[in-house]
């Protein structure tokens, strides 16, 4: 797993040391992600800082499930990140946990900060409790219930724990500053009811803390001495020291550090919207290898290192920016390039007859299965007659750089023979349906044969075994670089299912598998759609890029 977080001496690094001094060892952080959806290549970079931290220092990581809000929360979110962040390499040991877990104890708490006179009931609704808390330019005004006694609302609190009092009819909120200019310090609420099942309590609660009530207390009760996370909650800082500093019980006090959250053009990376892709079927499910989702991503055939690799090249910043998404696919080609075995499909086909090989005679032909890694070995693949190649390389009136097949010029079959084209045969249409060539059986490859060059050289399939297979040509969802979630345009060429004719060898392929198509990309083969006999691939990157690496 790459360490090479301290090369970028990033802020964090400073707080580290300037806190821990000589002991960084003693570093403990955390990921704390709400399970109410999947995880997406944003959360990958706050994975990566958290547990490369901890790796980094000799420290620990937890993963924590901050399960605040039973009603937009599934235990199907909960397995996901939990398989997506082992994907990653990253390993907490035996320590998961879940804020729930903490419910007991951020109760207590809030019993103590009401008898305190830090926290009070208030019978506002939702909208009143808005309204009372102003604006950016307008200070807050008191909830007519700010000075209810301690002593009741410590009755109603428990009332409402008990059960006695509908959903929204109360609220508990901490008693601040309601003329801060900040407007997460004008008496936050801190609990609510919500006669909700909870995936990890049941029915134990009916009332449940608010999520920046609950996130630091977390922190705190794990002894957690640096909490990362990212710029957005930067302005709810004063309110995270506020709940740790109030509750009075903590000897480790976590120190909250803010970095500038991952954005990347042409994607839809906010879990709300994801959501509504989802269930409004227009993916293919949250892991549909269009969607930047870490289960997408690796459906799409990118590989963790790959993630790991892009993340640590974005680096640790405050200032927000977005990141170009070819800069992911090139870290993505990077790593595919030593991994992936060279393979022959024709993505769109025509047939090649070659009229002076013998009719039903097949043999077999000797490929390497990587041009630059001997160690990958070699195949058999089949050859015979007639082939399909690419309707790309073949052209009846070429310009003299065309060094594919023309009438009258020849190119090598990859692995094969050397052919000359001498015509084509056509449809009503004026479409070519067939191309036309006769072979030179002196110039098998591999059979010694040291004579004539050509410039070109192309890729092909027996006709007679080909595998039917589809190819998935995926583009981005968005067409906006403005990686705004809301305001995107979207694209409605985002996938193009191509019917390709394949190698034998590609009839085998299983779940994982990736392979390089001899000129059309990296591709990886997606389990969840292909069929025996039947395969389908999604092309994980094409072979270039126009991004050029600082």
């Amino acid at each position: 797993m790459p360490e090479k977080l301290d090369s970028t001496g990033s802020f964090i690094h400073q707080h580290i040391r300037t806190d821990l001094g000589d002991d960084t060892h003693r570093i403990h952080t955390r990921f704390p992600p709400e399970p109410n959806g999947y995880l997406h290549i944003g959360h990958a970079k706050g994975i990566c800082i958290n547990f490369g931290m901890a790796k980094l220092y000799g420290g620990k990581c937890n993963l924590r499930f901050d399960d605040t809000n039973p009603a937009k929360e599934d235990i199907e979110y909960v397995n996901a990140i939990i398989e997506d962040i082992k994907w990653l390499g990253f390993d907490w040991e035996e320590r998961m946990y879940y804020a729930s877990d903490y419910f007991g104890k951020i109760y207590e708490i809030a019993e103590s900060l009401i008898l305190k006179g830090k926290a009070f009931v208030c019978d506002l609704t939702a909208a009143e409790v808005a309204e009372y808390r102003g604006s950016l330019s307008q200070p807050g005004r008191p909830s007519p219930y700010r000075d209810r006694p301690p002593e009741e609302s410590l009755g109603l609190f428990r009332r409402m724990k008990a059960g006695e009092f509908p959903d929204g009819a109360r609220t508990l909120r901490a008693k601040i500053d309601m003329s801060s200019p900040n407007i997460n310090m004008r008496d936050p609420v801190i609990y609510r009811i919500s006669h909700t099942t909870h995936h990890n309590t049941g029915d134990e609660w009916c009332i449940y803390p608010m999520y920046d009530y609950a996130h630091p207390l977390g922190d705190a009760i794990e002894g957690i001495t640096h909490s990362m996370c990212s710029l957005e909650f930067e302005d709810h800082r004063p309110l995270y020291d506020w709940c740790v500093r109030e509750a009075g019980c903590f000897e480790i006090i976590p120190r909250q550090i803010e970095f500038a959250k991952l954005r990347l053009t042409n994607t839809i990376m906010g879990k709300r919207y994801l959501k509504a892709l989802v269930d409004k079927g227009e993916v293919d499910g949250w892991d549909d290898p269009r969607l930047v989702t870490l289960s997408g991503l690796r459906r799409r055939g990118i590989t963790a290192a790959a993630i790991r690799e892009f993340c640590d090249s974005v680096g640790v910043a405050k200032a927000e920016s977005v990141v170009d998404y070819a800069q992911l696919e090139h870290f993505a080609r990077e790593d595919l390039k030593g991994l992936s075995k060279v393979v022959m499909a024709v993505l769109e086909p025509v047939k090649l007859v070659i009229a002076n090989y013998p009719e039903g005679r097949h043999e077999m032909m000797t490929i390497e299965n990587h041009a630059e890694d001997a160690a990958m070995g070699t195949r058999e693949v089949p050859f015979g007659r007639e082939l399909y190649i690419e309707r790309a390389d073949f052209m009846e009136d070429a310009p003299s750089k065309f060094h594919r097949l023309t009438p009258g010029r020849e190119v090598r079959l990859k692995g094969a023979y050397f052919v000359a084209c001498t015509g084509c045969v056509k449809d009503a249409d004026g479409n070519v349906t067939e191309v036309h060539c006769t072979y030179d059986p002196e110039t098998r490859s591999g059979s010694g044969f040291e004579g004539r060059r050509v410039k070109g050289t192309i890729h092909w399939v027996s006709a007679e075994h080909a595998v039917a297979a589809q190819a998935r040509i995926l583009e981005p969802l968005a067409f906006d670089d403005s990686a705004s979630d809301s305001g995107y345009t979207a694209n409605p060429n985002s996938v193009c299912v191509l019917n390709v004719q394949a190698e034998p060898s590609l009839a085998a392929a299983v779940h994982g598998d990736r392979f390089q198509f001899i000129r059309n990309g990296y591709f990886c083969l997606d389990a969840k759609l292909s069929k025996p006999g039947a395969p389908v691939f999604n092309r994980t990157v094409a072979l270039k890029s126009s991004y050029k690496p600082s």
